[in-house]
């Protein structure tokens, strides 16, 4: 291996995303993304944890590979060739290297090849990523803490790409698709406290039960302690965190993310981040997602008459001009990231959104991207027990 994605002490910092979206230092859109520099440092630190080369578990190799493959789902240009690049200086066999980059999975060895067929089930269509297909992994050799690498690995993928597409459409760098004419804005019902069942989606409380062991409190290092009390209030009592906890680090960077992305002041308001979280998590089949930010629609809203649209169908939905618009790039930007362009933010600047409050929606939009994989590949919603 001759070089990793980690620089050395003496080198200079490079912003990946940066260079990705090719943001120039001193542009316009370059100081409005670090205008929220701590959601820039820990897309960095979550990119830095995930392809460190001292990282235990996965090979570097295989890290690479795997988001070779990825950003030729998706598809992305500009990752897949700094993922190629990365590959091929890490010494990855040639045939394996252009198989993958030509988005092929059927590589010869039986452990990468697991990888990439879980990989593309993520990607792809991550609703199909089922209880079999993560135990597809073990019974491939993968240990626990592999298996979240690999689900970490391939859910920050699929944020880092609609966050350089979202980027480049700030930076009008690329024309995009403009998106067809919006349906007018639709009241709906407000009912608030009241329960929402809608296409299997919930306003309810729902729990979640990992598929694979989780780290047990009382055998959790000083680490792990330390960085489940940063991520979340309720992270000691959550299977969630308490399984993404066998990875410390890479947990640590994407709660540091999340929070940034979700709870910073100023900006979007809090409430439409909330909505265009909901609109993804809808898109992919979250329930358990949608459930949780409806919820926190609803109470900084004081209203949930939009969710049970977003249930019907994210596509329509809106009970304002800000909400359609809001909604339709949501769909937009989760489903065909290699479309979005500048035109394709013309919607919601119409619609009153300045950029910087176009730069939180993508961030929200983005973000769900990654939770949603997670949420649905390692585990199910258990919904409360029946009065």
């Amino acid at each position: 291996m001759t070089q990793s994605p980690t620089p050395t002490s003496t080198a200079p910092l490079i912003d990946l995303v940066d260079r990705l979206a090719r943001l120039a230092p001193g542009s316009a859109t370059h100081a409005l993304r670090h205008q929220r520099d701590k959601v820039a440092a820990a897309t960095e630190g979550s990119y830095r944890a995930l392809f460190d080369p001292a990282l235990p578990g996965l090979s570097l190799a295989e890290r690479l590979a795997v988001a070779l493959y990825a950003a030729r789902l998706t598809p992305s240009a500009e990752l897949a060739a700094h993922y190629r690049a990365q590959l091929e200086q890490a010494g990855a066999d040639g045939a394996t290297v252009a198989a993958i980059d030509l988005g092929q999975a059927d590589v010869s060895d039986a452990r990468l090849r697991a990888m990439l067929q879980f990989t593309r089930k993520l990607i792809e269509k991550p609703v199909e990523g089922d209880r079999a297909a993560l135990l597809a992994l073990p019974a491939a050799g993968l240990s626990t803490p592999e298996v979240v690498t690999l689900a970490q690995l391939i859910a920050f993928l699929s944020y880092q790409v609609r966050l350089v597409a979202g980027l480049r459409a700030l930076d009008g760098a690329d024309a995009g698709e403009t998106l067809s004419a919006a349906p007018a804005p639709t009241p709906g019902a407000n009912r608030p406290g009241e329960a929402i069942r809608i296409n299997g989606f919930t306003n309810e409380v729902l729990d979640w039960k990992a598929w694979l062991d989780v780290v047990p409190l009382q055998a959790a290092t000083a680490e792990q302690i330390a960085v489940l009390e940063e991520s979340h209030p309720k992270a000691k009592v959550s299977d969630y965190y308490l399984f993404l906890v066998h990875q410390p680090e890479i947990l640590r960077q994407r709660s540091a993310a999340f929070n940034a992305i979700m709870y910073a002041p100023g900006g979007m308001a809090r409430a439409e981040r909330e909505l265009a979280s909901t609109v993804v998590s809808c898109i992919n089949g979250c329930v358990y997602c949608a459930s949780v930010h409806a919820q926190r629609f609803e109470q900084l809203a004081k209203r949930n008459d939009v969710i049970a649209q977003v249930f019907t169908d994210p596509r329509t939905a809106g009970t304002t001009a800000r909400e359609v618009a809001l909604a339709r790039f949501s769909v937009a930007l989760t489903e065909r990231p290699d479309s979005i362009g500048a035109a394709s933010l013309a919607e919601l600047r119409n619609a009153g959104l300045s950029d910087a409050e176009i730069l939180d929606g993508i961030h929200a939009i983005a973000i769900f991207a990654w939770a949603n994989r997670l949420m649905l590949n390692l585990g199910e919603p258990v919904h409360p027990a029946a009065n």
